[in-house]
């Protein structure tokens, strides 16, 4: 079976493409010629995922999957959420994301987070959505050298390691985009 993982993240890449079956050829948006940035333009993580892979179903003709990831911190009103990678700027930069977060919670004592991944697979014109997820809480320095993105300062719940200081295969397993992955791969397997 021959499947699109509608992102340029490598990181991203690589860390999915170790959790699926073999059988999967996993093709990202660069291994298919898709150049373009697609917008995410809904006002949901489920609807920005869905629109990823329906682009990638229209535009190439090829079965496709999609995620969409946001942080939603509880005392900033979900913030980032929808805006995780964006959320101090649109250049992506994770360590400006990251000080903006912790500056936005300097004085507040609730720092309960949690990650959210929807992943929306397009098949056979059909549209499924998987959600993944974790709940923690956000530290107040950056701890580990792993990972990308927040992981830095996300501790899950009943850890005492951020997500950047655990192996990719610890984080997998407890992890958002690994929750709505395994959902994605049992529906696969059927």
């Amino acid at each position: 079976m021959k499947l699109v993982f509608a992102t340029h993240n490598k990181n991203k890449y690589i860390e999915v493409k170790t959790m699926l079956p073999k059988h999967i050829e996993l093709l990202s948006l660069d291994d298919i010629g898709c150049n373009e940035e697609i917008e995410e333009t809904a006002d949901t993580i489920e609807g920005n995922a869905i629109l990823k892979a329906n682009y990638v179903r229209d535009n190439y003709k090829l079965d496709c999957f999609a995620d969409d990831t946001g942080l939603e911190v509880k005392s900033l009103n979900n913030e980032p959420g929808i805006y995780s990678a964006r959320y101090a700027g649109d250049s992506h930069n994770s360590e400006a994301n990251i000080k903006k977060l912790l500056k936005n919670l300097e004085g507040k004592e609730d720092r309960s987070a949690r990650f959210k991944t929807a992943i929306a697979l397009t098949l056979n014109r059909s549209e499924i959505m998987f959600l993944g997820i974790c709940e923690g809480e956000i530290t107040k320095e950056l701890r580990g050298e792993s990972g990308f993105g927040y992981d830095p300062i996300f501790q899950p719940k009943g850890f005492d390691k951020t997500f950047a200081e655990m192996t990719l295969t610890q984080k997998s397993k407890i992890g958002h985009r690994g929750k709505a992955m395994r959902q994605l791969i049992d529906y696969l397997s059927k």
